[in-house]
């Protein structure tokens, strides 16, 4: 199971690395569109790779709510009501996506849920490189 924690931990550490970049160039309507695409990706994986951690401790999960709840019991991540945040912003996006309301997540992407996914990306490499799992 290690080599799938860390494939998903290569992905997601490529698709953190873009969104950060995308945040801080995004200007115009077409990148901050490109933004939003990438943070459902980094999501996406962010969540994942907390399933096949959490999977390696003997902790099953099934959805990301459950997946941000356990990482949040086991120290993966520090904020759990900003990763549930998570979960509202990328539903209202991929479900009742308006204009107005993109540009209002974009900008809680750019400051508050890039830095908590920087925050699971310094947790989860720490652990990987120190065997905690």
């Amino acid at each position: 199971m290690r080599e799938r924690v860390e494939k998903f931990f290569n992905d997601f550490a490529k698709a953190f690395e873009n969104l950060k970049k995308a945040t801080e160039v995004a200007k115009d309507d077409l990148d901050i569109d490109g933004t939003i695409k990438r943070f459902e990706l980094c999501y996406e994986l962010a969540w994942k790779l907390m399933k096949e951690y959490l999977a390696d401790l003997g902790i099953i999960v099934k959805s990301p709510r459950e997946a941000f709840k356990q990482a949040f019991i086991n120290d993966l991540i520090e904020n759990e009501e900003v990763w549930l945040k998570m979960i509202e912003d990328r539903n209202l996006l991929v479900h009742t996506y308006t204009h107005e309301q993109s540009r209002d997540i974009f900008q809680r992407i750019k400051d508050e849920h890039v830095a908590e996914l920087g925050e699971f990306y310094k947790s989860i490499q720490q652990k990987i490189e120190n065997d905690e799992f």
